[in-house]
């Protein structure tokens, strides 16, 4: 995880204090019992005048029960296509907590993450996945904590957040906006110019292939700051539902 992070903020100033990986795809929970899934996932980060780095995932995801779906997936990291390497495997668990019977639903996300490099330890987040809606538009947040655990010092937990607003204006389309950021120690955030913040138009739908099978996907073009750098960022998520 340090690596991969290492690589991706190479342009950046050494920091005193281990960060969150900057956030790459919407985590959204939902009712999907007995759903199976292959999971493309794709992001990069990219910053004016310097090189991007790339990440795509490739998993596969299970609807276990009407509130729990998991997922195990690998992470390749790369500067282009051609020299990509295997950075970590990933086991992904969301459980619902709630299913419609209050105005937000709340859903317990976790990912538990083995770094191919086993210096680099495992990292695990998790946090709640709350939504609500009004009408046609979904408004979804998330607050989810990481730490890294090595055989020597992982570094504090750090904080990080989700949010998202989506006009459900076709099965096919649907337009929103999507943010991420991260903020350090979740008990001491960091100074503003070394946190993240960033947002950006987003693209949502479902198109059916089958009776019982669709493709899924979601994009987003985010511009901010990552680490008080300003940059921008790109991610995609693609999964064949059957």
């Amino acid at each position: 995880m340090l690596k991969r992070l290492a690589m991706a903020l190479s342009i950046l100033m050494t920091c005193g204090t281990v960060m969150a990986e900057p956030g790459y795809y919407f985590v959204s929970v939902y009712d999907n019992k007995d759903q199976k899934s292959v999971d493309f996932r794709y992001w990069t980060t990219n910053f004016p005048g310097r090189g991007q780095t790339i990440w795509p995932e490739l998993g596969f995801g299970y609807g276990v029960t009407s509130r729990w779906y998991t997922e195990v997936y690998a992470s390749y990291i790369g500067r282009s296509r051609s020299d990509l390497k295997l950075d970590s495997w990933n086991w992904q668990n969301d459980y619902l907590l709630t299913q419609g019977q209050y105005p937000v639903d709340v859903a317990l996300h976790t990912n538990l993450t083995r770094g191919h490099d086993t210096d680099e330890g495992y990292t695990l987040e998790l946090g709640p996945a709350m939504q609500t809606d009004f009408g046609r538009l979904q408004v979804n947040g998330n607050v989810f904590l990481e730490r890294t655990y090595r055989s020597v010092d992982g570094g504090a937990t750090q904080m990080k957040y989700q949010w998202q607003t989506k006009y459900r204006w076709k099965p096919m389309l649907e337009l929103g906006v999507q943010g991420f950021g991260e903020l350090g120690d979740w008990d001491h955030w960091a100074s503003r110019d070394q946190q993240s913040h960033r947002a950006g138009p987003a693209l949502f739908g479902s198109v059916p292939v089958g009776r019982e099978s669709s493709i899924k996907y979601q994009a987003a073009y985010l511009i901010g700051s990552i680490y008080g750098r300003h940059g921008y960022m790109f991610t995609s998520r693609i999964q064949y539902i059957f």
